[in-house]
């Protein structure tokens, strides 16, 4: 039942109005009235009204002066001005402000209730437009989400100029403009042994350290089953630093609550410059990468030698065992293998690993270690190449790091081909119950997950890496294209093509179709007719 708020400075033509109508029989609510635009300004401000019907001549504050500070704040609120003078400069005043109807006094109330009637057709009409529109960008928000990652992996690569990087951060409605930057790589994991669950206290962690940050002083990008990634903005480096500094604290406190997680963060580099973003990020990737070395529930800057007490020195032998390796084996990625090993080499000490016989069993044990973890796999230990203990040969630390890296990032690569392969399987099966469940409105990608058991975050990681769109997007692609085919080959209504390809309101899929293909559904058929088809 939409709202009416009348103002009238008449008495008599106030009460007539309000007492000729029989408001709630033709579904209106009368929530107010007022006697001139002064009185009544508070009590819209309160109330609300979906329609506010005001005289223009009154004392104190006049309709249009009335009309033109409803129309600033809540620019959503029709009005109809009521006028006893025929004069064109209020008619084209009113229409300036965005003033719905301008009506000559007297009115009766059938003229009145005709007009409403017309504008409230006009409201529900927007009302609708709103909903159709949130709908699509709740729908889209994976593809949203996956526009930020793409737009994350540009700032830190180094392939687009500070001016596209602007350009592209505008599109997407990010503020970049800072200009010092600083970048946290952080990670919360559920203590399950299947690291790609994300566990309830996972998700309510993560809600609540978005939380505490402002988009105008930190953005938050999320990297899959990386974990997040968090840019850091301030007028100076001292400003950065100490926002960082906060919400590490922040971080410890909030994840301390929580026992059955593990946290881990790298901690960049301050740059001033958007083009300097790749260096800040290959410093916070180095720091992240220590995850493998130390003990979980961590936040390491290794630009800062006492960050959460840890020193590398203190790292010992012990410490560093082959467990670390296959941990990184399991669940490292090719890009980090380097930052893996330096921070090996440097856990296992400099003095030690001076030691040729030393440094020949650290290999030697990597390369059994490697071995081991293929064979898991069910693949040969021949595909790394062995170590060459002949004269000359791993000379010097650099040379058995170098090896170190060789053997692993294959090893890793060859991990990822093999579960590229096993995904592979898993999105044919995604594909498969597309196919055969596209009509049912309610399917959606918690849906699908649980029917391959996966997580929806995993699922949407390996979703877009194995096809290169989003979920939502295979989606909406599959039953547009199942709608245009319906459109082409049968002579069905709009509305019923719209229930057979999953969409229950038909002004939802013509909205969906219009903004997929160019064209409404109804065009879009006239251009195949117009054609022969």
């Amino acid at each position: 039942m939409l709202k009416v708020f009348l103002v009238e400075d008449e008495f008599v033509m106030r009460e007539g109005i309000k007492n000729n109508v029989d408001w709630a029989a033709h579904g209106y609510d009368f929530c107010g009235e007022a006697g001139d635009g002064e009185v009544a300004f508070p009590m819209i401000q309160k109330l609300k009204p979906d329609i506010v019907i005001t005289d223009i001549r009154m004392p104190f504050m006049d309709g249009l002066e009335l009309s033109k500070l409803i129309k600033k704040e809540m620019p959503w609120i029709e009005i109809i001005l009521l006028t006893g003078f025929e004069e064109f400069a209020y008619a084209k005043e009113a229409i300036k402000i965005g003033v719905a109807e301008y009506l000559s006094k007297p009115i009766s109330g059938d003229e009145l209730l005709k007009e409403l009637d017309i504008v409230s057709a006009r409201i529900q009409e927007k009302r609708k437009e709103r909903e159709i529109r949130e709908k699509y960008d709740k729908e889209m928000e994976e593809l949203t989400l996956n526009n930020r990652k793409e737009f994350f992996l540009h700032l830190v690569s180094g392939d687009k100029s500070p001016a596209e990087l602007h350009e592209m951060a505008d599109n997407l409605s990010i503020d970049i403009s800072a200009i010092w930057y600083n970048i946290i790589l952080f990670q919360i994991r559920s203590n399950k042994e299947n690291e790609n669950e994300f566990s309830s206290s996972v998700l309510e962690a993560e809600e609540e350290l978005c939380a505490f940050k402002d988009d105008k002083i930190a953005l938050v990008f999320d990297r899959g089953l990386e974990g997040k990634a968090l840019l850091f903005k301030g007028d100076s480096q001292e400003e950065v630093l100490k926002l960082q500094e906060e919400f590490v604290c922040k971080s410890k406190e909030v994840l301390s609550r929580y026992q059955t997680i593990r946290y881990f963060g790298g901690v960049g580099r301050a740059v001033n410059r958007l083009r300097e973003l790749p260096d800040c990020f290959e410093q916070a990737s180095r720091a992240f990468a220590h995850r493998y070395l130390m003990e979980e529930n961590k936040i390491v800057d290794v630009g800062v030698d006492n960050q959460d007490d840890f020193l590398i020195e203190n790292v010992n032998p012990k410490q560093v065992d082959r467990g670390r390796i296959m941990e990184f084996l399991k669940l490292g990625n090719q890009e980090e293998t380097r930052f893996f090993v330096e921070g090996f080499f440097n856990g296992v000490g400099a003095e030690a690993m001076k030691s040729n016989i030393f440094r020949q069993y650290i290999v030697m044990d990597a390369y059994f270690c490697v071995g081991d973890f293929l064979e898991s796999l069910q693949m040969s230990r021949d595909e790394i190449l062995a170590p060459d203990f002949t004269p000359g040969a791993l000379k010097d630390v650099d040379s058995a790091k170098e090896y170190m890296i060789a053997i692993i990032h294959k090893a890793v690569g060859m991990r990822e081909q093999a579960a590229g392969d096993r995904y592979r399987g898993v999105v044919t099966q995604v594909m498969e119950y597309i196919e055969e469940n596209y009509a049912d409105e309610d399917l959606s990608l918690n849906l699908v997950a649980s029917h391959v058991n996966f997580s929806p975050n995993h699922l949407s990681t390996i979703f877009s890496q194995q096809t290169n769109q989003t979920f939502i997007k295979y989606l909406t692609d599959f039953r547009m294209n199942k709608a245009k085919e319906l459109l082409r080959c049968t002579g069905e209504k709009s509305s019923v093509i719209s229930m057979k390809v999953g969409y229950k309101d038909p002004h939802y899929f013509s909205y969906l179709f219009k903004k997929t293909q160019g064209m409404t559904p109804t065009q879009y058929r006239g251009k195949k007719e117009s054609k022969g088809e």
